[in-house]
């Protein structure tokens, strides 16, 4: 087996993260079917259930909603058997006048729902950037910000149709203080819900074929006079004459000429906005009927499946098995435990870099005679752990490549929802072109391995350069990732055939992370991998 090569030193580059472009196309499935019912104006015969007000998503990947934090970040793993999405995004579009309360009834929309796969996208940060005449209008509030003209709809329109598809997109900040687009961008990853409002949500013909799901939020409008005011004097720096002054020319003409007109295409009109809850309850309760018959056939898609051909399995040697005994006895100590982990880690990493590409060379030896050898490309090599568990298989991987680069991505169980959540991305800068070494110590169903093997497509990182690693994995997990990433190879020494209703694997090895680290935790509480394999 010939050495790892060294990294050539990453070029350096000015600012911003890695690998935030748009990218990972997939094939995108049918659209979930629309709200079937017909517009219905709904009076909330029960009390509003009382909910600590959510923030408003102003960056992701997070957005706090009460007590609890949704990760919008990553992509779900859920996928057909061909790798393709089960269902694109199903997209809620909210439309209102301006300060009616979209922004709070769409947040408690995402707080009931309850799931961690949802992006929130504005319609105000599609503003258009103004010439230095529409800027000095706007500095003396004589411009029409409620017009359809002041939105660049063609760039709404292609994002939301990426983010659809599950895509990341990179999306503009608009500064309202200076009425200007920030150099910065923010990047929002592809989900399984989407929730997007503006005034004009509902003014463009092929901004509404995207929408599954319709609502009208319907504020009296003394009540978003009063708002507007309040936020447009706190938030904006804007002055009372002003704000008076435009929200009597443009505001108010504008709502009844384009935004009022659009409510006789919304599927639900929503009253009293956030205070309304039982449309909410209905809007709620529709999206998830979808995400459950999204979750009922990923339960059943891979039963009975022969085993990948992208998968390869260490030679199951005396040696090997002789270790795997001594990692999988429950009484093992833990300093054996550690010894004899990184000796199939190393020989793990051994094994994974045989695949990786090699060219034949020529070399002079110390006799003076010519040897037929292999040389490694001078494609760079990254090493990417799902943390914490695959961060032990680091130590492996930097003693049989020299400078190596590291990244780390963290994804967890939300034991509330039973889904991976991201919690922490870093990644090399220009990882796109590299071959990427995904490490975890074990893979059960594969959810979180597939939300990593999502984040690095989601960076340009080419699937057939990804190499996933992991000292056991069970069937489940590797044909769940198999099929949905079929150019991705899955590297393991031992895969075992069972999973329980728990999500361990069977017969397994345990908690690794707890048993390596040291931080034991009962057995009936044991998880088959940190980083969440549920």
């Amino acid at each position: 087996m010939p050495s790892c090569p060294r990294n050539p030193p990453a070029p350096r580059q000015p600012g911003g993260a890695p690998g935030t472009d748009p990218a990972s196309a997939e094939a995108p499935g049918d659209s979930l079917d629309a709200l079937p019912a017909p517009r219905l104006p709904l009076t909330p015969s029960l009390s509003p259930r009382k909910r600590t007000p959510s923030q408003s998503c102003a960056e992701p990947p997070l957005l706090r909603a009460g007590q609890r934090t949704i990760y919008t970040a990553g992509r779900p793993p859920w996928y057909t058997e061909t790798g393709a999405p089960l269902d694109e995004a199903f997209v809620i579009g909210l439309c209102g006048g301006s300060a009616s309360g979209k922004t709070t009834v769409a947040n408690k929309i995402i707080e009931a729902l309850d799931v961690p796969w949802v992006v929130l996208l504005s319609m105000d940060s599609f503003y258009k950037v103004l010439n230095k005449e529409q800027q000095e209008l706007a500095a003396c509030s004589e411009y029409n910000f409620d017009h359809p003209d002041a939105f660049d709809f063609d760039l709404l329109v292609s994002v939301l149709r990426k983010l659809k598809k599950g895509k990341s997109v990179k999306v503009p900040v608009y500064d309202f203080t200076t009425h200007s687009r920030r150099k910065e961008w923010k990047t929002i990853y592809g989900a399984n819900v989407i929730v997007f409002e503006g005034i004009l949500a509902f003014a463009n013909k092929e901004l509404l074929k995207l929408l599954d799901m319709k609502v009208f939020v319907d504020t009296d409008s003394d009540i978003r006079l009063v708002r507007r005011l309040q936020r447009d004097i706190m938030e904006r720096g804007r002055d009372i004459v002003g704000v008076i002054k435009q929200y009597n020319k443009f505001v108010k003409p504008a709502f009844e000429q384009y935004i009022e007109p659009t409510v006789q295409v919304a599927d639900i009109v929503v009253p009293r906005g956030g205070e309304n809850s039982v449309a909410l309850d209905l809007i709620v309760q529709h999206v998830h009927s979808q995400l459950e018959k999204v979750r009922a056939t990923l339960a059943s898609a891979h039963q009975g499946q022969p085993l990948p051909k992208t998968l390869s399995v260490l030679e199951s040697t005396p040696q090997v098995r002789g270790m795997h005994t001594i990692i999988r006895n429950k009484d093992t100590t833990r300093d054996e435990f550690i010894f004899y982990s990184k000796r199939l880690m190393r020989l793990l990493i051994e094994h994974a870099l045989s695949f990786l590409p090699l060219k034949s060379v020529t070399v002079e030896t110390p006799q003076g005679t010519m040897y037929e050898g292999k040389r490694f490309h001078r494609q760079r090599i990254t090493g990417v752990s799902i943390l914490r568990a695959g961060e032990t298989m680091e130590q492996a991987l930097t003693a049989v490549c020299k400078d190596i680069r590291l990244g780390k991505i963290l994804i967890q169980t939300n034991h509330d929802t039973g889904e991976p959540e991201l919690h922490y991305l870093r990644l090399p800068k220009e990882i796109s072109e590299d071959y990427v070494i995904l490490m975890d110590s074990t893979v059960s169903t594969g959810a979180a391995a597939m939300m990593a093997v999502r984040v690095l497509l989601d960076h340009d990182v080419q699937e057939d350069r990804i190499f996933l690693l992991s000292l056991l994995m069970a069937e489940m997990g590797v044909h769940s990732v198999a099929y949905a990433f079929p150019r991705v190879h899955i590297i393991t020494t031992a895969v075992d055939k069972r999973v329980s209703e728990e999500f361990h694997i069977i017969p397994g090895i345990g908690n690794f992370g707890d048993r390596y680290f040291g931080t034991n935790a009962p057995p009936a509480a044991w998880l088959e991998s940190e980083s969440m394999d549920c």
